[in-house]
């Protein structure tokens, strides 16, 4: 009962597939706190450049490991700001754990993207109610909509 509240309020929050007013200032508190080393073992912060404004952006995320890579997904989909962003300039800043690490973001267009999208959900429960598919299903189920979430690879 109370996951299902939770998922309706984050969905709420991101209506319009854009972070409203209570989302953004969830996420700059995320931010501040992930790139203190406060919170789970996989989150982040991620500085991109704004590719209207050139300002740089701080954002939560959730860093996925897969096969010895680490891949960033846009939970959204392709329009969400950050995608458009990483686009334009693939190059980014990875705050982890107090650590910065200046990384370039490249898009995986892979095979690989269904098992990606599912270790995503497995580690990002804030992310589960944007998606179609349970975490649990067979990568079947996930092959469907690879083209409606990004995937990045952190290099």
């Amino acid at each position: 009962m109370l996951g299902g509240a939770i998922s309706r309020f984050q969905r709420w929050q991101y209506r319009g597939g854009r972070a409203g007013w209570s989302a953004r200032i969830s996420n700059r508190l995320s931010a501040i706190a992930f790139a203190a080393g406060i919170g789970p073992r996989q989150a982040a912060t991620l500085e991109v450049r704004g590719h209207k404004t050139g300002r740089t952006i701080s954002l939560p995320v959730v860093v996925a490991d897969y096969r010895g890579n680490r891949y960033l997904v846009g939970m959204l989909g392709p329009k969400t700001a950050w995608v458009r962003n990483v686009r334009a300039d693939p190059q980014a800043v990875l705050l982890h754990r107090k650590k910065r690490e200046a990384v370039s973001l490249v898009e995986d267009r892979s095979d690989n993207r269904a098992a990606i999208l599912r270790r995503y959900l497995e580690l990002a429960p804030g992310g589960r109610p944007f998606f179609p598919v349970d975490r649990r299903a067979p990568l079947s189920d996930f092959e469907p909509i690879v083209d409606d979430y990004p995937v990045f690879r952190i290099c």
